[in-house]
């Protein structure tokens, strides 16, 4: 048994509505709102007063770049609140600006673990997808091209002060992202759960997780405004963020980001194709977790194609030839995917670079 710490957010609203807490409970003059052009439609439901800025330019991979524009406009806009409203791409965005916007740290400065000075402006994250969980968490996530890999940022600084899962704002998702982004909920859950450094604490977050998916997912897909599956799958995706902070991911999300990075894939979808692989190869080192994990979801009978299949139900399109990768590039995908050592440590099963590259051409 090892001493965890958990971070959780200062305040948690749930439910139809709820999104108007933001303004409710901030007096704010000066709000700033991360955004995406679509989730930017959601700012009048916020009950924000005063002057509000709307950035609304991040894309779903966001990189070095667009955190320099968003956090120029943000000293332009010298806001006295951050709120993210959207995905975890935008919430993350949202947790580096209130931190550093008005600090004289860069973004190279705060890579890694425990590296952020302070924060002094509150941050409030709306989340708009189930998928992430980053609304409950302390890490970001920002994409490098030059170095085709994620700069990661950890620090308790990154903690909402109000995380609100508000499950009308999940409604218009369509039916493949909320499928894509449900397998990332539950594939944060699965890789704590069945992880090498899994905790008995973490272990009951990540139960209640892959239960919620098991129950909701479907049922989300098929229906966008079962406000039941909605916010079954908001609180999924919350606790999958919760797991991230003292247990983390593995080698599912060490093989997922480089589709995203240099495939430019979305991360959930990204984590739905290899999902099923990972959790298979890594069954002989966790059997009982694994088949915990089976009966949660329902699947019965071998587990790599009952997996897949649990995922080709949901409307995924599973194969990496239908996402442009070519067959040259699996060896590459392999050893960037290898050199993901924050992950790559957590599994519970070594994986080597051939491995890996037979994951992928089994995925491909």
């Amino acid at each position: 048994m090892r001493n965890i710490t958990i971070h959780l957010p200062k305040r948690l609203e749930i439910g139809a509505g709820a999104a108007a807490k933001a303004g409710a409970l901030f007096d704010a003059a000066r709000p700033f709102v991360l955004a995406t052009p679509h989730t930017a439609a959601f700012v009048d439901r916020l009950g924000l007063k005063g002057a509000v800025t709307v950035f609304s330019d991040i894309p779903g991979e966001p990189d070095t770049a667009c955190f320099a524009t968003a956090l120029a406009a943000a000293r332009q806009a010298a806001p006295d609140l951050v709120i993210g409203l959207g995905g975890g791409s935008v919430m993350d965005v949202a947790k580096l600006v209130a931190a550093l916007w008005d600090g004289s740290q860069t973004l190279a400065d705060v890579a890694g673990p425990n590296k952020v000075q302070k924060r002094r402006t509150p941050l409030v994250q709306v989340a708009t997808t189930a998928g992430t969980g980053s609304e409950a968490g302390i890490r970001a996530l920002i994409t490098d091209p030059g170095a085709g890999a994620k700069i990661a940022v950890e620090s308790p600084h990154l903690i909402a002060d109000l995380a609100v899962l508000d499950p009308e704002l999940t409604f218009s998702v369509p039916a493949a992202i909320t499928a894509a982004t449900g397998v990332d909920a539950m594939a944060h859950c699965v890789e704590a759960f069945t992880n090498r450094h899994a905790h008995p604490v973490i272990d009951g977050f990540a139960r209640m997780g892959i239960d919620l998916v098991g129950r909701y997912l479907a049922r989300a897909v098929a229906d966008g405004t079962d406000t039941e599956a909605r916010e079954g799958m908001m609180l999924a995706s919350f606790y999958g963020g919760i797991c991230l902070g003292p247990v983390n991911t593995a080698a599912g999300h060490a093989l997922a980001y480089p589709l995203g990075t240099l495939l430019h894939l979305p991360h959930g979808l990204a984590n739905a194709i290899i999902f099923p692989h990972v959790l298979a190869f890594n069954e002989p080192a966790v059997p009982e977790k694994t088949a915990e994990v089976a009966r949660a979801l329902g699947l019965s009978g071998s587990l790599l194609p009952a997996a897949h299949g649990f995922c080709c139900d949901l409307g995924l399109e599973m194969r990496l030839s239908a996402h442009g990768a070519t067959e040259d590039q699996l060896p590459g995908f392999a050893r960037d995917a290898h050199a993901i050592r924050r992950l790559m440590d957590n599994n519970p099963r070594d994986m080597n670079v051939e491995q890996i590259t037979e994951i992928y051409r089994a995925a491909f």
